[in-house]
This record gives C-alpha cells, structure tokens and sequence, in this order.
C-alpha cells in the first residue's frame, strides 16, 4: 500500500518542481529579453532619426500623389521584415559557436567542420575539448557535398585563405561601424536643434554639440557599462515607446489609410516611376537596418530565445509604427523648404519636441555605446586568432562576461569619429559611409551563413543556395546602391577597410612565418639526450619558464640561450600560451602537460590553452595554476612497466591537467602577514608540499597535498618536493624577442609585408599577456633576428 502511495505521489511532486523550474526559466528569459534592449537594440532602435531624411536627401522628391513616401515606407517594411526578422531572428541566431554569435564565431564554426585553421600551432588534442565537440552533428557521409566541400578546403590553401579574407573584411567593416554609427547616430539626434533656431546659428551648433557628447561617450569608455548598464534598458524602452506612442498619434491625425502602404505594390510601384532615383535612394533605406548584426554579434551576452522575444513583441512593432507615422505626416505635408522637413523631429508634435529630444540623444548614446563594446569585443577575437596586433585589454567588470575596455582602440575610434563628423557635417554622406559598412557585414555573414548550412548543418546544397539567392539579392541590391555614392562618403569605409585589411593581414602573415621559423629550426630531441641531466651547464635552484609559440620539440632560442650563458634552473617548463577556435576552455580542460627526456632531466612543456572569448588575467594565480599542474600531472603519471628505468617518453605525449580548482593536490590559500616560524598542522595520512607566494603587501601560502593511499612511489615524492622546492626558490621568465626580416631575393611585396609592416606593428603592439604581468626582476630577455 505504502508503495502504491509512493509511487501515484511522485508524479505529483515531479510535476511541481517541473511547472517551477518553467516558471524560473520563463523568468530568466524575460529578463534578458528586457537587459537586452538596451544593449543589443539601441542602434537599431534610433534609426529613424535619420532613414526618411537620408532617402530624400536628393535622389527622389516628395510629389502631391505622394506614390513617394509611400512607396518608402513599403520598401522600409519589407527591409525590416525580410533582414532582421527572417534572415537574424529565424535562420542567423541558430549558427552560434556554443552561445556566441558574430562573423568570428561562424569563421570559427567553419575552421573546425571543414578541419582547417588560421592557427599555426594547432594539435589534434584540441579537437578533445567540450566545446570544440559540443553541438556538433558529427560527420557528413563520405558521398555527401558537405564531405568534398570540406575535403576541397582542406587541400587548397587558397580557398582557405579566402575564407579568412572574407572574415577579415566582415571584421574591418564592424570597426568602421564602430566609427560611423556613433557620429550619425549623435549628429541625428542632436539635429533637433535646427527647429528652435535660426539656419545661420545652427550650423556653429550642431557639430559643436555633436563633438562634445562624443567625446564625453569615449572619455566614459574606460569606467565600463556595468556602471550605467542598469539605465540602457530603461532608456531605449522609453524611446522605443516614445515612438510608437507618436507613430500612433500620427496615423490616426493625419492619414489613418497609411497602413495601405505595407503592400509591396508600392515598392514596385516606387522603383518603376522613379527607376534610377529609386536605386539609389535604396542607400538610405537600408540604414533602417543598422544595427541588425548586433542581434546575432551580442548572442554570448543573452539567449536566442530573450533576443528574439524582445525584437518581435517590442522592437518590430515599435519601429514599424515609428516609421508609419512618418510617413502619414510627410503624406499631409507636401510644401518642403528645407530638407530638415524629412527628418523625425519634425514630425513630432510641437509641445514635446525638447523632451523627445532629450531622450532621443540618451538612445543615440546607448546606441553608440552597444556598438563602440562591440568594435573593442571583436578586436579582442581578432587578436586572440592571431589577425590583428596584441593590444592592451582591460577587463571592467569582473562579474559581467565580456565587458572590456581597450584604451588604445578607444582613442583611435574617438579621433576617427569626431573626423568624420567634422568633415562631413551632414547625415547624408554619414549615411553612405555607415550604410556601405553595415551592408558590407551583411554581405560577409550571408557567404559564411551559406557554407554553414552545408558545412556545419549538413544540409542540402539547395538550401545554402536559396539562402544566398534570397538574402544575397537583396543586400547586393543595397550595397550596389550604397557603392554608387563612392565620391559621397562611401570610399571612407572602403578606404578604411583596406588599411584595416592591410595591418591584419601582414601581422597575421608574419605571425605563421615567424612560427613556421620556430618550426624548422627547432632543436632536436638527442641533443638535448645527449647533454645529460645537467644539459653540460650548472642547474641553479628556481624554475624557469621559458615562453615559447611551439607545442613540440625544443625552440631554438633555448639553444641560443644556453649557448651564451653558463646556468639554467634546476626545474625548466616549455610555456605555451596558445588559443584555439572555440569561445571558451574549461577550466579542468586548460592546461596540457608533458614531459621532454628523462624523468631526472627536470624538464616539462606545458600549453595553456584559451577560447577566443576567454580571459587571460594577468595574475599570480596564473603562476600557482601552472606549478599545480606540473605537481598534478607528476602525480598521476603512469610509469611503464617497461621502462623502469624511465625511460624518456615520447615528446608528444600529453596529459590533460586542470587549474588548481579541478583537483584536489591543492587544497587551500593560507593569507599570513608573517611566514617565518608559521605551524601548519596536517593529517597525518597526508604529506604537506609547501609554496609561498609574495606579494607586495601580503603573503599567501598555498598549501599541496599529496595522499599517501594508494601510495606514491619515493621518486615522485622526490621530484615533487623538488618542484615545490624550486617554486619557492623563485620564478624566472625567458622571453624571446625575436626581428624578422625578409630573405634576400624575397619578393618586393614579402619585404614591404615582413621589413616594414610587421615589424612597425610589432614594435608598436603590446607584448603577450603572459609577458606583460612578468616582473622586470624576474625576467630574461633574448634576442634573436629571423629571416623567414
């Protein structure tokens, strides 16, 4: 009976905790639908101050028939309902690299199906991690097109430069965003001020105005959004309702038969009266959708879920009715004496223009916000994957997951911004110069979107090809309209683009030569044999870590250095920092540990592996993390029962070895003001292993523990304390600096890539992240000159 009880009551309870854990879920996803509009919608969301006036800056006029305005307000619909809500919402959100979304991501997704990779130091031990696996489909069949597609990059070199080409050039057109959309987005906003003023006094206020609210969004910069985050939300939610609000109240007051115009008819209807004017005039309507890419670049932060539930139910329908209102207003007001009349404040009622104002420049600041985090977000991918230089990355929350500062980054948007500003003076050419970059990442995300289907998705060639007739046809549309206006603003972003494209390329050419240098001078393996436990120089107490790009052999600057000075340390690690195409590592999969010749030689590799979207903090806990994993791996290394006389292991033979967290030989962090004279008491089944670690105002004493049961053989234990010996007597740092020139009789472009791109970009870019939190007294430089 008691059973049967048990039994019917289980159900009950399960359905309880079930109708919970939905009701929490629900919860989550609301919340982030609601944080996310004010980080990922505020550029979309402000675009109409600018669409209308842009469209009819000159290419089309506004006539009594009014076939015009409505055949805009058509052609704005369906761009909206076709890119954002089809291409993102419904088919673009779904091809995240496990949770992140952007060009880099799909890059990434493409690296890893198709088996090809822009990293030179690549090992099938990353193809073990979680994520690398995580969401995969495994492998096409053999006869399928996505298996010879795959097959064909593999072995041409070529198209899998023209992948990374493609990516690139995505990339380089998110930083010109990054320029354009804050100066467009600001001077529209403060344009408002044209209705209270004379056009005399106007023209000295404007861009003053515009320039200093830029410069105090890219002066904040370094504080973070964390700060102010709370307030997006809030801002963009009100601005959105402000424009439905008088979207409304302009539909039923002056043409309540606008709705008429959703037709397509109109477009059509448009574009054949006017023809060319109407082509062109497609290079204003397609800033209507700015900002769309943020959607899918900014899925790390939220979900798909929260991002489409926010676009369908507040953000589409509070643009359509923004744009709508428009249209009714302009559709009763046919007497245009100045282009101003196009723009959005003029068709705000008069009494609430100064409020509306307000608002509408703490949106354009949000806006701008969104996609300035952005441009310092896909940067810091670039560098992570090796195509763009080391720069300083400050990380300004430590709660909240990707929200980064890169002061040199921001300075150089900030002058770039305040120039185009300056120089332009108008939204219309702002508007060719954003409109041109926004399509051109379009563009690039529908190609990579297209050998995702196939490639990733496994699905039928077919659809990758409706894909990219569809939406290709359309954003070709737009970008042939936007490449047009070259000699109006558009050659800005193709100008800057290719400078972009330039530094990118040639600091990612000279990284793959630099390492395919390391590569084939690297030392042999019997020669380091053939020296002996002591490498015929003296062994003084320490560890030394010495950096290296290589996850094999022994790089030649340990050569060079051993040649030169008598000593090394009695423990030498091979250090390699490295990252791999997936966002993140885990922490129990970060470290790979090996060891090079025999056990008494004292010599280990170990490579630290990081996601793109990892972070790389510069502090000690990296240095008790890696003396961890070495005491770990010594740990639970197997001996062969053939080689007692340890014999030396092959130098790819690698174990997987998590940071401190993931195991239990490091137990706790002991804060201590004094550490002499100090009693640690312990189990007894327990042996202590000690480290210090010194800092400049406390000291911490990190405590190893290694059990007795089962029982750890008397050499371990040995080389264990002797680990733990050399970390306390100290850690030394071997740097290479290494200056690359072109070999004689090189090509004229190598030497100009090699000689003076890279090497300029090198001398001017920051040093590793490993390199940078080094002590100076603590650090070894080594100097060598590469020709490659």
């Amino acid at each position: 009976m008691s059973l049967t009880s048990t039994h019917a009551m289980d159900p009950e309870g399960g359905t309880t905790r079930q109708n919970s854990a939905k009701r929490e879920s629900w919860r989550t996803v609301l919340t982030l639908a609601y944080q996310s509009l004010g980080v990922v919608y505020g550029d979309l969301s402000i675009s109409p101050l600018y669409v209308f006036r842009s469209t009819f800056a000159e290419d089309i006029k506004h006539t009594e028939s009014n076939e015009e305005v409505f055949g805009v307000l058509s052609l704005v619909f369906w761009t909206i309902t076709l890119v954002p809500l089809l291409k993102y919402v419904f088919v673009v959100l779904k091809a995240d690299d496990n949770g992140e979304g952007g060009t880099f991501a799909l890059y990434s997704l493409l690296c890893r199906h198709a088996k090809v990779s822009s990293l030179p130091n690549y090992q099938v031990a990353d193809e073990e991690l979680q994520e690398y696996k995580k969401d995969s489909r495994g492998a096409a069949p053999e006869t399928s097109f996505a298996a010879r597609l795959s097959s064909t990059f593999e072995k041409h070199e070529v198209l899998q430069r023209v992948l990374l080409v493609l990516a690139l050039i995505g990339t380089c057109m998110v930083i010109g965003d990054g320029i354009f959309t804050p100066a467009i987005s600001v001077f529209s906003a403060v344009s408002g001020l044209e209705l209270s003023m004379s056009k005399e006094k106007h023209t000295y206020v404007e861009v003053p105005a515009a320039c200093i609210i830029l410069i105090g969004l890219f002066a904040l910069q370094h504080y973070g959004t964390h700060r102010v985050g709370f307030l997006f939300a809030p801002v963009i939610i009100t601005w959105l309702f402000c424009l439905s609000t008088i979207g409304i109240y302009n539909i039923f007051y002056w043409n309540l038969h606008v709705y008429k115009a959703l037709s397509p008819y109109y477009a059509f209807q448009l574009l054949r009266k006017t023809q060319k004017g109407g082509w062109m005039a497609l290079g204003g309507i397609l800033l209507c959708i700015t900002g769309s890419e943020a959607m899918f670049a900014d899925l790390g932060h939220f979900t798909q879920l929260s991002i489409k539930i926010a676009f369908t139910s507040v953000v589409y329908p509070s643009l359509i009715l923004a744009y709508m209102g428009q249209a009714a207003y302009l559709s009763k007001h046919h007497n245009i004496a100045q282009d101003y009349h196009f723009g959005f404040y003029e068709s705000v009622p008069e009494k609430l223009r100064w409020p509306v104002l307000v608002i509408a420049i703490l949106a354009a600041v949000v806006g701008s916000q969104a996609i300035i985090t952005g441009t310092f977000s896909i940067i810091k991918q670039c560098s992570s994957l090796s195509c763009f230089p080391r720069v300083k990355v400050i990380h300004t929350s430590s709660k909240i997951h990707g929200q980064i500062y890169i002061p040199e980054i921001n300075w150089l948007l900030m002058m770039l911004c305040l120039a185009v500003t300056i120089c332009f003076r108008d939204t219309k050419r702002l508007g060719h110069a954003a409109g041109l970059a926004v399509i051109t990442v379009m563009l690039v995300t529908t190609c990579l979107m297209s050998m995702v289907i196939v490639l990733c998705w496994h699905q039928n060639v077919l659809l990758a090809l409706g894909f990219v007739f569809i939406f290709g046809s359309i954003e070709a549309l737009f970008f042939s309209a936007s490449l047009i206006k070259f000699l109006q603003g558009a050659w800005v972003p193709i100008a800057l683009a290719l400078v972009l494209l330039t530094v990118m390329y040639a600091w990612h050419y000279g990284t793959l030569k630099k390492y395919e240098y390391d590569v084939q001078n690297k030392v042999s393996i019997n020669w380091l044999l053939d020296q002996g436990p002591s490498l015929g120089i003296v062994r003084v107490h320490g560890v030394g870590l010495l950096h290296t790009e290589l996850v094999s052999g022994i790089p030649v600057i340990f050569f060079q250095f051993v040649a030169n000075l008598p000593a090394f340390h009695q423990v030498l690690v091979f250090l390699c920092i490295k990252h791999v195409p997936v966002p993140h590592v885990k922490a129990k999969e970060r470290f790979l540990v090996g060891r090079i010749g025999p056990k008494e030689f004292r010599i280990y590799r170990c490579i630290v592996r990081y996601g793109y979207h990892d972070v790389h903090r510069d502090d000690f806990e990296f240095e008790n993390d890696l003396i961890c994993s070495i005491a770990e791996f010594i740990r639970t290394e197997r001996t062969e029962s053939n080689s007692p006389n340890d014999e030396p292991l092959k130098d790819d033979r690698m174990a997987v070895v998590g940071t401190c967290s993931t195991h239990s030989l490091l137990m706790s962090e002991d804060k201590v003001d004094n550490v002499e004279n100090v009693d640690l008491p312990g189990p007894s089944e327990l042996k202590e292993i000690k480290s210090l670690k010194v800092t400049q105002q406390q000291k911490k004493r990190v405590r190893f523990l290694v059990p007795e049961s089962p029982k750890i053989d008397t050499r371990v234990m040995e080389e264990l304390e002797e680990l733990m010996e050399a970390r306390e007597a100290g850690v030394a740092y071997i740097i290479g600096q290494t200056h690359m020139r072109a070999k004689p009789g090189s090509s004229m472009l190598k030497k100009i890539g090699i000689n003076l791109v890279y090497e300029f970009l090198r001398r001017n870019s920051r040093a590793p992240s490993f390199v940078t939190g080094v002590p100076h007294a603590s650090s070894l430089e080594v100097g060598m000159m590469y020709q490659v």
